[in-house]
């Protein structure tokens, strides 16, 4: 009877990150998780060695996908403010990436209950949204009201399900000359 392949690492951890996602949460026994990515919870451990492990590798993923999807370079040349938060907006709340939004919410809740490891995702992530608005938002002052706007959206976004008042929130803020402090 032939063995079944070994999966590679990479698609292992891409069908992980994905069964997360769409449980909006890292919070998943092994058992479920092995069973939603065609494997055993012995052998994820193996490939891993542990949930810890697991899930490291599973937040790097993200990292990396949220990178890209929100790369400066992903806005056409010489876009204006309003196109890029629009952009931002409709891809925040596009309903394919509401596990997206709840697993980082979950990342959050783990980095207000200590750890480090979320912390540091929260962080690199508002990092990558300051260096991203800095290019199309006239200050650093600017860059952080608008985050907190939008990110407080995205809060009322997940409660609500209706993403057209953190949009025109979003909008009105550009539309009104930004204070610094």
């Amino acid at each position: 009877m032939p063995h079944p392949r070994k999966p590679a690492l990479d698609e292992l951890v891409d069908r992980c990150l994905a069964a997360f996602v769409q449980a909006g949460t890292l919070d998943i026994s092994l058992d479920r998780l092995a069973h939603k990515v065609g494997s055993s919870k012995r052998m994820l451990i193996h490939y891993f060695g542990g949930r810890e492990n697991l899930e490291e590798k599973a937040m790097t993923r993200l990292e990396e996908r949220l990178r890209a999807q929100f790369a400066p370079g992903s806005f056409p040349q010489g876009a204006t403010p309003e196109v890029v938060l629009t952009a931002l907006w409709s891809r925040t709340t596009a309903s394919q990436s509401k596990g997206v939004l709840l697993l980082v919410m979950d990342l959050s809740r783990r980095a207000w209950n200590g750890s480090k490891r979320a912390k540091a995702f929260y962080e690199e992530q508002q990092r990558l949204w300051v260096d991203l608005l800095l290019k199309y938002l006239p200050d650093r002052a600017a860059v952080e009201e608008v985050l907190q706007l939008f990110q407080g959206a995205v809060l009322a976004y997940l409660i609500t399900g209706d993403p057209e008042p953190g949009r025109r929130a979003l909008m009105r803020t550009l539309a009104i000359p930004l204070k610094t402090p």
